[in-house]
């Protein structure tokens, strides 16, 4: 889902620190770089399947000491976005991935005066995100659902330098493991560049030999009721191609920094939509 599950969180990253290498062409996802991606994905679900077992690890936050845990927490609640960058490691060791980048970030916001049901119902309608999200989403539709499990088609636009558009779907899982705490899994199934957007030759590039701004895409998303709110915590993955060395002064502070503006935005927006929806409506005027 959009807001839910963070669909369109990362698409300006890739292309924001890649379209600033010249001459950049075509670039083909290879075997060892899935694998090694994958390898990175498995990792980091092992540490969330823990946290999910654990009701008091439930948010990042939990895992602070209580001093810097209520210093986040009063700065959520005044409306401010919690983001930092996050590295999974394998027994203490960074995890290689040739040929790729691994993007991996989470952000924390607090929604007031909501209950947990009506942010799911919002989330669960998929066929409005596309009214709720523009202009980064052209297009949102359900392609069907059984029980808890939605299969979503999104198509992304993100401008930041150059405008790229995603032509995606991604497989949805909704897990609610007591009245206050709901998690959602979205995991993106199929991603394809889209080239020539709107025009009369626009036409998808192959899967996974495009220009490499995002081959891989998992989002996970978690919420939790207080007593005056829910807070919304979305964590994601992303792979896109290597930069060259030479460019790395160049392209790092963009991929520090987009992010961060971009998911302060996002939750600043999901707020902004689920308070407009939870308003009542006026009431017709008398005859």
């Amino acid at each position: 889902m959009p807001w839910r599950n963070g669909a369109l969180l990362l698409l300006g990253l890739g292309a924001t620190s890649l379209s600033l290498v010249p001459r950049l062409t075509a670039s083909e996802l290879k075997p060892r770089t899935a694998s090694a991606f994958e390898h990175y994905v498995e990792l980091t679900e092992a540490r969330m399947k823990a946290e999910l077992a654990a009701p008091t690890q439930f948010l990042y936050l939990d895992t602070m000491s209580e001093e810097e845990r209520n210093l986040e927490i009063d700065r959520i609640r005044s409306g401010q976005i919690f983001v930092r960058q996050l590295a999974t490691r394998d027994g203490g060791k960074r995890v290689e991935i040739p040929d790729g980048l691994a993007h991996h970030w989470v952000a924390i916001g607090f929604i007031p005066h909501v209950k947990l049901e009506r942010v799911l119902e919002l989330a669960e309608d998929f066929d409005q995100h596309a009214e709720y999200f523009k202009p980064d989403l052209v297009k949102s539709q359900l392609l069907n659902r059984d029980g808890g499990h939605f299969h979503v088609y999104f198509r992304f636009r993100r401008h930041a330098i150059v405008t790229v558009e995603y032509s995606t779907q991604f497989d949805i899982d909704f897990t609610q493991l007591d009245s206050m705490h709901v998690y959602s899994v979205a995991r993106a199934v199929r991603i394809a560049e889209v080239r020539n957007p709107g025009e009369k030759d626009e036409h998808e590039l192959p899967v996974g030999n495009d220009r490499g701004f995002l081959w891989r895409l998992n989002l996970y998303t978690r919420y939790e009721q207080a007593d005056d709110g829910v807070y919304v915590q979305i964590e994601f993955l992303a792979l896109s191609r290597s930069v060259p060395a030479i460019f790395a002064w160049l392209v790092n502070p963009y991929v520090k920094s987009v992010p961060r503006d971009y998911l302060t935005n996002y939750l600043h927006k999901l707020d902004e939509v689920v308070v407009h929806a939870a308003k009542p409506e006026a009431p017709e005027p008398k005859p």
